[in-house]
């Protein structure tokens, strides 16, 4: 499959039923192909709406579609959402601690997270999760900066509510803190 037919099938899973006057349609995706103009199409799908959440077919055509344009970013973010569909996601305030070099921020980091489970001793017990640090390629240590995680194990995640504080871990003592904001989680 080529990168029109790709963006072609991706944009036929927008939503135009529900769409408003200001929604991306396929009509517009495929206004934008018509006219060669396959980067801004692309990068149109990857901004879309999340309500109702594509499913993950589109994020895994996309990314496709992005590597075969070399569009490195666009590729990881579009393999980022596939992720989110397949584990959920939970979206939180981070406050990087001290350390020694700037976190990356496209999801190729999976720290330790402190969110409140037990071992069987009772002792804490941590719980990995990829990070995505939302508009920026890196945050620096002392930085705070909206991020996006998606738990390994979802099922051990499904207690983290909104409002809750949980931790990241490099070691001890702990690297950052983090005040959960959303919580998308798979429920099957």
């Amino acid at each position: 499959m080529d990168v029109i037919e790709l963006l072609e099938s991706a944009a036929l899973l927008t939503p135009e039923a529900t769409a408003t006057p200001d929604d991306l349609t396929a009509h517009d995706i495929w206004d934008l192909l018509a006219h060669d103009d396959w980067e801004t199409a692309l990068n149109l799908l990857e901004d879309h709406a999340d309500a109702p959440p594509p499913p993950l077919a589109f994020w895994e055509r996309l990314a496709t579609a992005a590597q075969e344009l070399h569009l490195e970013a666009g590729t990881a973010w579009c393999h980022w959402r596939a992720a989110e569909t397949r584990n959920g996601m939970i979206r939180a305030d981070l406050t990087l601690g001290a350390r020694g070099a700037p976190i990356p921020g496209r999801g190729t980091l999976r720290p330790l997270w402190d969110i409140g489970n037990r071992s069987p001793t009772g002792a804490p017990a941590v719980d990995i999760a990829g990070l995505w640090v939302e508009h920026t390629p890196t945050l620096a240590p002392g930085e705070r900066a909206t991020v996006r995680l998606v738990p390994l194990t979802p099922a051990r995640w499904t207690h983290v509510r909104p409002g809750q504080r949980i931790t990241l871990h490099e070691g001890r003592p702990a690297l950052a803190t983090a005040l959960v904001t959303e919580v998308h989680l798979r429920t099957a």
